[in-house]
């Protein structure tokens, strides 16, 4: 089957507080490989596995979080066609031009109501994955460097209105509902996971009071032993753990919270299972959600639920 419309999630940028540490921890310590730096004082990453120039961008800030989460688009003509699409749906959008990101077409930005700025954009410089594209090798040296995922998987963010997100994913970006948690009250969406894939989830967001914030960014490795070796390489490089190893209920996948020295949360997880936009979404009551969010502990964390960046 072709992919059409918003095919993955594409880049995200990051503030730090302090950017030679940042760099540091997310090519050293994440295993992340630096692709470039701009005029505009951004560093570049890429995770060793994507082929796309960058999927990771950090900057030096006075308050750490989030600038704006991408997606790339099947082509050119898909982007001109959903930037009308949000205009249509009421949402202003902004066009930022070709190069003002390194190795990066025209992109697409407008605003969630939950505060979030979100980019659409069709085209980036294909750098490769260190390997050829005939006859190349499991993997690479740089798979060995740090926790090293293979992709930059998803995020979750903290926010209102989400109920209005929903829609706009659904309604005009052809995203579809995975998984939602509701309240007490059985009817108000807590959080909804919702995917343009065929994964669990490719973006999620929990109702919050304040806008724009980040819960975390995720990584993907590529089995329950690399999850465990990711918490010892955290341990070792003294990285503050949120909570894990341990199991979701929700997506099903095995994960690992810490914090980037700034206080940025992160994810390194495996697993998780596929998902088809004809598939019903899965519901989780106000009584279960400790299970659906820490299967192994069937409780929550309370620093999980209320810090973000």
């Amino acid at each position: 089957m072709a992919m059409t419309g918003v095919i993955r999630p594409g880049h995200i940028s990051l503030r730090v507080l302090d950017l030679e540490e940042g760099i540091n921890f997310y090519k050293n310590t994440l295993g992340l490989v630096e692709t470039g730096r701009d005029s505009q004082g951004r560093v570049y990453f890429k995770a060793w596995d994507e082929r796309d120039h960058n999927s990771v961008l950090i900057r030096e800030a006075a308050e750490a979080g989030v600038d704006f989460f991408a997606f790339k688009v099947a082509d050119k003509a898909t982007l001109e066609k959903l930037d009308g699409d949000l205009k249509a749906y009421g949402l202003t959008t902004e066009r930022i031009p070709a190069g003002e990101m390194l190795e990066t077409g025209e992109r697409v930005r407008f605003k969630l109501p939950s505060g979030h700025f979100i980019e659409l954009y069709a085209e980036k410089t294909d750098v490769g994955n260190g390997q050829p594209y005939v006859n190349p090798a499991p993997w690479t040296k740089e798979a060995e460097n740090g926790i090293a995922p293979s992709r930059m998987d998803h995020c979750l963010l903290y926010g209102p209105d989400i109920e209005k997100v929903q829609e706009i994913f659904e309604k005009v970006l052809g995203f579809f509902l995975v998984e939602h948690v509701v309240m007490e009250d059985g009817k108000t969406d807590l959080a909804i996971w919702l995917s343009c894939s065929i994964k669990a989830h490719d973006i999620a967001f929990v109702r919050h009071p304040e806008p724009g914030k980040l819960h975390h960014v995720a990584f993907k490795l590529d089995s329950w032993e690399r999850v465990l070796r990711a918490a010892d390489l955290m341990s070792m490089n003294k990285i503050s753990i949120d909570i894990g190893p341990t199991r979701h209920g929700i997506t099903r996948g095995t994960t690992i919270y810490a914090f980037d020295p700034s206080g940025n949360r992160f994810e390194t997880f495996c697993g998780g299972y596929d998902s088809y936009p004809d598939y019903k979404p899965v519901k989780w009551t106000w009584d279960e959600v400790g299970a659906g969010i820490f299967y192994h502990d069937r409780k929550l964390n309370e620093r999980f639920l209320t810090v973000v960046s």
